[in-house]
């Protein structure tokens, strides 16, 4: 039997772990969650409630960067392991710091600081990153690494948040690294749109490359 994957196509967290399995040649059952109206098998395997969680072999995986690390290490044909130190180093701060920022901009009625505050916090990350993707054309040299992809869907949320400010930033080479992650076939496949799972529903085996929706 196929392994599960839980997902909802507009979480970040979601779309790191789909980027990952993926990259790693992986079909896996999809099971497309509304996190308004959770599936009981859902908080059955994972009582916490939030997405992504991978069932596999009896095993739970409940955290994003857990399920990419599962992903790769069954095949990484593109390296994307490799400087993983680094990686995982940039992915912390991206998961603390610039998350929170991320948060508060983003839901700026929820706290007593208004957006500003936390759109000029959360920049000085995105400024970081595009004066080091103007030496190379990844976050960590050469070549796509685990940071990149851990950390694009983050940054993507946040340029949506309000694109005509992010787009008029002095940020060209963000901009560029952006473009080019959503511009590609990889984004698009895991990007497809997919109803509700219910039990019963028949096997939907994912990802696939398939056109863009929406």
């Amino acid at each position: 039997m196929s392994a599960i994957l839980y997902s909802f196509r507009r979480c970040p967290y979601a779309m790191r772990a789909r980027l990952a399995i993926h990259a790693a040649g992986l079909t896996l059952e999809h099971r497309e969650i509304l996190l308004r109206d959770k599936a009981p098998e859902f908080l059955a395997a994972s009582p916490k409630g939030t997405v992504p969680v991978v069932v596999a072999e009896g095993t739970v995986i409940e955290e994003s960067l857990d399920v990419m690390l599962w992903a790769l290490g069954q095949n990484d044909p593109e390296n994307w392991l490799h400087d993983r130190d680094a990686s995982l180093e940039m992915i912390s701060h991206n998961d603390g710091p610039f998350k929170q920022a991320l948060d508060r901009y983003k839901y700026a009625n929820r706290h007593e600081d208004g957006p500003e505050v936390w759109r000029d916090t959360g920049a000085q990350t995105l400024a970081h990153y595009d004066a080091t993707l103007s030496e190379t054309p990844f976050l960590l040299g050469q070549a796509p690494r685990l940071a990149d992809m851990a950390v694009f869907p983050f940054v993507r949320q946040f340029a949506n948040t309000d694109r005509a400010w992010f787009d008029a930033q002095p940020w060209p080479h963000l901009q560029n690294w952006l473009s080019a992650h959503l511009e590609s076939e990889r984004f698009a496949a895991i990007m497809v749109k997919r109803p509700k799972w219910r039990a019963g529903d028949p096997v939907v085996l994912a990802p696939t490359l398939e056109p863009r929706q929406g």
